[in-house]
């Protein structure tokens, strides 16, 4: 990830409208796993400093483990995430009912190593979810910007899947419309060559209405099995 878009993460996160979308997006997924909170060991994959916690605490014990973990002083989360390489190193003493990887495969040079790491740490009965970007069509400078390796579709994330032993309990495309302003994004970017820019959070009445589409899209639309969306939500079972 760009260093300047590293620093301003935690304000996106918290304000800008897309990842508040996506919280309560993931939030609905979570709660569709009717997860019983005090048995369930959560292992959150790429967490930075715990920005996700606040809301994966609901469902269980959550610790988390990143490469580049910058804790904030006196973070209350200090305690529960390990920095590090999520390779075969990581040698928690238990294995994790839910394991979660937001938005992190993408980065990744071999994917199918990780996913292999998180069975080997997903209890028999355990459960994995994953968000990625969607759609190789939709790539813009801002996959540039974050490092990103590549896009998956429902084809290319299920095969990676069973590969690396895994089962599909299910998969869904989500932010349809913005699917289609990356396209416009892409077209634009084609004709006019900028420099990626770090997003910023926009001005108050336009996050909040972007805000309310992609919820109001989320609401409407979240169940139906369409074909395109700007993103990818993937939960999976171990193969036994």
């Amino acid at each position: 990830m760009d260093a300047e878009y590293r620093r301003r993460y935690r304000e996106l996160f918290v304000k800008h409208w897309w990842w508040r979308a996506r919280s309560e997006f993931l939030v609905a997924a979570l709660r569709r796993l009717h997860l019983n909170a005090r048995q369930t060991a959560i292992l959150d994959v790429g967490c930075g400093d715990g920005l996700f916690f606040e809301r994966s605490a609901e469902f269980g014990a959550v610790e988390g483990i990143d490469v580049d973990a910058a804790l904030p002083a006196a973070s209350r989360w200090e305690k529960q995430i390990y920095r590090g390489a999520f390779d075969e190193s990581f040698q928690p003493s238990r294995q994790y009912n839910l394991i979660l990887m937001l938005d992190v495969l993408e980065h990744l040079a071999d994917p199918a190593a990780a996913l292999r790491n998180a069975r080997r740490l997903l209890a028999s009965d355990g459960c994995f979810l994953a968000t990625v970007p969607a759609f190789q069509a939709a790539w813009t400078n801002h996959d540039v910007l974050n490092h990103h390796v590549r896009r998956f579709t429902k084809n290319s994330m299920g095969e990676l899947l069973k590969r690396s032993g895994f089962r599909i309990a299910e998969q869904r495309y989500f932010f349809q419309w913005t699917f289609f302003a990356k396209l416009l994004v892409r077209g634009h970017e084609a004709l006019w060559k900028r420099p990626p820019a770090v997003p910023r959070v926009p001005p108050p009445s336009i996050n909040d209405l972007l805000y309310r589409l992609s919820h109001m899209e989320q609401a409407i639309l979240g169940g139906l099995p369409l074909p395109v969306g700007s993103s990818l939500l993937v939960i999976a079972r171990r193969e036994s």
